[in-house]
């Protein structure tokens, strides 16, 4: 836990004993009365956190703040609604990576069952977003959305942009600066990638995609989990728009 965010509803008020964070405080970094760490207010500022007090139930912090953060990188991720396992790794490593919105969508090949799955009825998402976040010291969270159709996913995104989807079986172009770079050209700051389920896009699919704009391209030979695609998709994407820095 590289930065220790709280949401603005708890400032001002002391943090349980058992919240995770606080163990985090005490037990791993060690801190005492007087101490400092480092600290974030989700979608806000980083800052330093003071630990003032170590009470029986709780311990009581004061925050002092920096400037607002700047707007995250206009990428956009249209993903097939995978297991619950798999989405988790996906949300965590998305947020670290610093995506702008993730749409996952119920895809024709996909389970649709995925959509009930407790990691989306109960919330728990978001604490997968917030440890993304924390490991990259950082404090903006993706937006995200579940539970649409593809071509329902697709009209809620920027109708400007670079469209690429990954695609194994009919894309004849790797993903990598050049494309990315022909038709950002085109196409405007934005940059949106389409990665469908774990059984890969139907026809009908692939025919939409071509139909909203998309270009199909491909990492290579080598057939990829989901989670692994998406890193390496994101990375040569932030790559080839100049964004890793």
């Amino acid at each position: 836990m590289n930065l220790i965010l709280f949401e603005p509803a708890e400032l001002g008020v002391p943090l349980p004993r058992s919240d995770g964070r606080a163990e985090h405080l005490l037990a791993v970094l060690r801190r005492q009365p007087g101490d400092t760490f480092d600290a974030g207010l989700v979608n806000g500022p980083r800052g330093k956190g003071t630990l003032v007090r170590v009470g029986e139930n709780g311990v009581e912090l004061t925050f002092s703040w920096g400037s607002p953060p700047a707007e995250p990188e206009p990428l956009h991720l249209l993903i097939g609604l995978p297991r619950p396992q798999t989405a988790r790794k996906i949300l965590q490593e998305t947020a670290a990576l610093g995506v702008a919105r993730l749409e996952f969508f119920v895809s024709e090949k996909g389970e649709s069952g995925y959509a009930g799955s407790t990691l989306w009825t109960s919330g728990e998402w978001r604490r997968h977003l917030l440890a993304g976040a924390a490991q990259a010291f950082d404090t903006r969270l993706p937006e995200v959305a579940t539970g649409a159709t593809l071509s329902e996913a697709i009209g809620r995104l920027p109708r400007t942009g670079c469209r690429l989807a990954l695609d194994n079986y009919e894309a004849t172009q790797v993903l990598g600066p050049e494309a990315i770079g022909t038709v950002a050209a085109r196409a405007g700051p934005e940059v949106i990638l389409a990665l469908g389920s774990e059984r890969g896009w139907s026809l009908g699919e692939r025919a939409l995609l071509r139909a909203e704009g998309f270009t199909l391209v491909h990492l290579g030979a080598r057939v990829l989990r989901v989670e692994t695609a998406v890193v390496a998709a994101v990375t040569l994407a932030r790559s080839a728009r100049g964004w890793l820095r």
